[in-house]
């Protein structure tokens, strides 16, 4: 072989054997070793920065520590509604012509305050029929009044033997009669005795108004009427009257987590309209069933309103926490996520770190409690997590 076809030949086997390093994948080019820091035995997951190195300098750690955190915590979507025993849903009485309406919407009214009239001929006929029921009693009275003395009066012919002892048995049972028609005469009477004191009315002459009284103190929130007006409906409510000194929260509690709520509990409320501010409320009923389509169950507290200022269809959020448990808490700066994965970097030794998965659970201000993967005095890097995670990356 010529010298020229030589080195031809070595500089072809040049060529080849570079290529092959190239493709190499444990050669020294495949992944050169970071600065300042360099692979440990100890697995991928742990780094070793030299003692020397200005980026340990850069790092800050910390021993983890306990801390009385909340327990399980309940937190779900809620709105205010009426307290359904302080609202009273007004219907007419009677059938009749609105005579005037004294208040409006927004009014604050007292119990027992009118706040609408009715002239109705039901007013005048329920009179009428007291005044009729109050005849007959008198009438069967008088009646058995009669009949007692007839009845007297026959024992004591009997005695004499004046007359038959059926003749007795005959004057017994007419006052016997006699009393049992007295007996439902004086029913009746009481019967429209009643119907009268219902609608506020007295016996005297007719004429007379029905007035319409608020049942309860608070609110009028819907007014369904207006002065002059005739009605025959008096099913359907024309007012609306509501106490506002108290409401309930109503939140649907996921099937999950309301084995953590109990009736009596205080439970702590966030309004949308009051950001920042937290309200207390008590738990007074808990649903006896569950909603199919959601799997939630209808949880129902009661929240004072002294100052009216929470209104029924606000929407906020209902929390309850249990007892305060300790567990080992880091920064929220030492948390390194990837994905759904929570991680944090471990001192090992000076200047070694191991990337540790942890569980966490619900932050409380800038502090995560951490389930599991830590305990109390491990030491955590809380500066400098993603210098240490930049260095791993290369």
């Amino acid at each position: 072989m010529s010298k020229k076809g030589f080195a031809i030949f070595l500089l072809i086997i040049l060529v080849f054997a570079a290529g092959c390093a190239k493709k190499d994948p444990g050669g020294a080019s495949a992944r050169p070793v970071p600065m300042d820091a360099s692979a440990s035995p100890n697995g991928p997951t742990t780094i070793v920065i030299p003692s020397d190195s200005p980026a340990l300098k850069q790092l800050r750690v910390e021993s983890v520590s306990l801390a009385s955190l909340p327990g399980d915590t309940v937190v779900a979507p809620g709105r205010i509604e009426f307290d359904p025993s302080r609202v009273s849903r007004i219907v007419l009485p009677v059938p009749g012509r609105v005579d005037g309406v004294l208040v409006r919407i927004g009014d604050q009214v007292a119990a027992g305050q009118i706040l609408f009239a009715i002239d109705s001929p039901d007013a005048d006929a329920a009179i009428s029929e007291f005044r009729q029921s109050q005849a007959a009693v008198s009438q069967t009275r008088s009646a058995l009044i009669k009949a007692q003395a007839d009845r007297d009066r026959a024992a004591e012919l009997f005695d004499h033997r004046a007359i038959a002892k059926k003749d007795l048995l005959a004057s017994e049972n007419e006052r016997v009669q006699a009393q049992a028609a007295l007996d439902q005469t004086e029913a009746a009477r009481e019967h429209c005795r009643r119907r009268l004191e219902i609608l506020g009315l007295g016996a005297g002459e007719g004429g007379q108004r029905v007035m319409v009284k608020s049942p309860l103190s608070g609110k009028v929130i819907d007014v369904a009427i207006t002065g002059g007006e005739y009605r025959n409906d008096t099913t359907t409510p024309v007012m609306t009257v509501a106490d506002l000194g108290t409401v309930w929260v109503t939140s649907s509690v996921p099937e999950n987590a309301i084995r953590l709520i109990d009736v009596g509990e205080s439970v702590e409320v966030e309004l949308v309209a009051f950001p920042g501010e937290i309200f207390s409320a008590r738990v007074k009923r808990i649903a006896d069933t569950l909603d199919s389509k959601t799997r939630a169950v209808q949880v129902r507290a009661e929240l004072a309103n002294p100052q009216g200022k929470f209104r029924p269809e606000m929407f906020g959020t209902i929390r309850h926490s249990h007892a305060s448990q300790s567990m080992p808490v880091v920064p929220a700066r030492a948390i390194l996520r990837r994905g759904r994965e929570s991680l944090v970097y471990v001192e090992r030794a000076r200047g070694t770190f191991e990337l540790v998965p942890v569980v966490l659970g619900p932050a409380s201000g800038d502090r995560v409690p951490v389930l599991k993967g830590l305990k109390a005095g491990d030491r955590v890097v809380v500066d400098g997590v993603m210098l240490l995670s930049g260095v791993e990356a290369r």
